[in-house]
């Protein structure tokens, strides 16, 4: 039996200012699947992953989810400066009701040793590789995740990996914007360059994204 999507995104239009930046977007994500965003910086993948997790409204289409299944990271750490690495997941455990996940989360993001730090006192990567530890303390089958990478050296980026890849190999699904790779090579990919500006790909037109992964 085919399992449903955990999320699906139909004829999605998107606006910035104002503006439609983005139409027709359409992709779903099955249990176990990831997808990249592609394109040149103001294409629309920030606006288009905002709208996802609910924090604007579309201007045309939908998206359909589980309430309370898209767990959302953006650029910002959303750290409290003065708690410690160990209180900062602590407190967003005890949002989502998830108190058992703080510990495998400070050892999957290599925290361990940070863990009684405030995070102020934290390295921009450390600062980041706790914020991306927020994630793992959600429990929420979704991730959207807007360039998840910043501010991380290429050991951090493999171990973020690991974790991207643990999360697909117990039912989750993610949604991600980067501009590096992060050896996820079993990711599809959606280009969102504008038509118009791409060049034409080898044997052929240059094609748009329109399937669902089951």
């Amino acid at each position: 039996m085919t399992m449903a999507p955990l999320i699906s995104v139909v004829d999605l239009a998107v606006a910035r200012g104002g503006v439609a930046i983005l139409e027709g977007v359409h992709f779903a994500l099955s249990a176990g699947r990831a997808l990249v965003l592609r394109g040149p910086n103001g294409c629309g993948k920030t606006t288009l992953l905002r709208t996802i997790a609910g924090l604007q409204p579309p201007l045309a289409g939908h998206i359909e989810a589980m309430p309370d299944s898209i767990a959302y990271a953006s650029h910002a750490d959303g750290l409290k400066a003065t708690l410690s690495v160990t209180e900062n997941l602590r407190f967003w455990a005890a949002i989502y009701g998830q108190p058992k996940r703080v510990d495998p989360a400070l050892a999957a993001m290599n925290l361990d040793a940070l863990a009684a730090r405030a995070a102020m006192s934290l390295s921009a990567g450390q600062k980041r590789r706790l914020g991306l530890a927020r994630l793992l303390v959600t429990g929420r089958p979704v991730w959207v995740l807007d360039e998840p990478t910043v501010s991380l050296d290429a050991a951090s980026v493999a171990l973020f990996a690991a974790a991207l890849r643990a999360h697909l190999a117990t039912g989750g699904a993610a949604l991600i914007a980067t501009h590096i790779d992060i050896g996820l090579d079993e990711a599809a990919v959606l280009d969102l360059t504008p038509l118009k500006a791409r060049a034409p790909a080898a044997g052929g037109a240059g094609g748009g994204f329109d399937e669902a992964f089951a």
